[in-house]
């Protein structure tokens, strides 16, 4: 059973604990699927992580470690912010940044702090400032800032095809061409809405294990890219599956359904603002006109506290 603020009792005990030399307490937290392991840093006094990236990759092993998509730290504030976000990919890499777990940190932030009713704070990510917004249901609403579009900045080597962006690109994949659109939300995406051969992209059908890790590795990105294959079910409601960067098939990826509206915009699939399935469930996104940047709606919970030899 999900743990929710205010505190229970057994939050409250666990808050209160200090770290020893010899073990590691944590929180896991889910969104949407997406499941993070929070790690406090006492004082907030350090710039350091608790962990290794080995040591990390270790934990989100689901089967000799506790199992997650990625192990998140709270930072000392910098650059203005209240708080720095760094996190660990279950691979060990570190991304910019991640939506999913932004939402999650947001609510360890509530919980640590012992927030009630509504509020926002700043975090400074590898992908600039985010702003959470902690609404009054426990929903959490984040400021994801402005696309990028430009393709060197994403980056990819693909060229540019609408106004300096990669929109509807060609993209070889072992001999088949996929139409795709590059959008970096701090991390690089690309986002395919189906294949030349592929008039229709029914993603339920895709063999994600076999496609995915052919486009996060492909050439044409340098740095990799997370992917996500997407269905349009409507103007306002859009069914995506995602493969990420580091952490391969997940349940949700927030940065992900961000790039695919904003994509689903460029190519005139869809409106400004949507609601996107993924399988762990919906999120509300929008693309504001007036401020360029793009708005993210959804939970996150706590699922279970714990401590790990460390």
């Amino acid at each position: 059973m999900a743990v929710s603020t205010p505190r229970s009792a057994a939050a409250a005990s666990f808050l209160e604990r200090r770290e020893s030399e010899r073990a590691l307490h944590f929180v896991k937290y889910q969104g949407l699927g997406n499941d993070f392991i929070m790690v406090r840093v006492d004082n907030r006094d350090s710039s350091v992580p608790k962990v290794t990236p080995e040591e990390a990759a270790k934990l989100c092993d689901r089967n000799f470690g506790i199992g997650a998509d990625g192990v998140i730290f709270i930072m000392p504030g910098s650059n203005g912010a209240d708080y720095t976000m760094r996190i660990f990919n279950s691979d060990g890499s570190e991304p910019e940044m991640c939506g999913n777990g932004v939402r999650c940190f947001a609510r360890f932030i509530a919980e640590l702090e012992n927030l009630q009713g509504t509020h926002s704070f700043t975090i400074h990510t590898g992908a600039g400032l985010i702003i959470p917004e902690i609404q009054s249901d426990g929903q959490v609403k984040v400021d994801m800032g402005e696309p990028i579009l430009s393709g060197p900045d994403i980056p990819t080597k693909l060229l540019a095809t609408k106004n300096k962006a990669v929109v509807q690109a060609e993209l070889d994949v072992e001999g088949r061409t996929w139409h795709v659109t590059c959008v970096s939300m701090g991390n690089p995406h690309c986002v395919t809405f189906g294949a030349k051969d592929l008039k229709v992209l029914q993603v339920d059908d895709l063999k994600l294990s076999e496609i995915g890790p052919k486009f996060e590795h492909h050439e044409m990105f340098p740095a990799r890219t997370n992917t996500e294959f997407v269905q349009v079910l409507s103007r306002s409601h859009l069914k995506m599956r995602v493969w990420e960067r580091g952490a391969g098939a997940t349940l949700a990826c927030g940065t992900g359904a961000c790039a695919v509206v904003v994509a689903a915009v460029l190519e005139g699939r869809a409106e400004r603002k949507c609601v996107v399935d993924l399988p762990g469930g919906p999120l509300k996104i929008e693309w504001r006109e007036d401020d360029n940047h793009v708005y993210m709606t959804g939970p996150a919970e706590a699922v279970f506290y714990g401590s790990v030899a460390h």
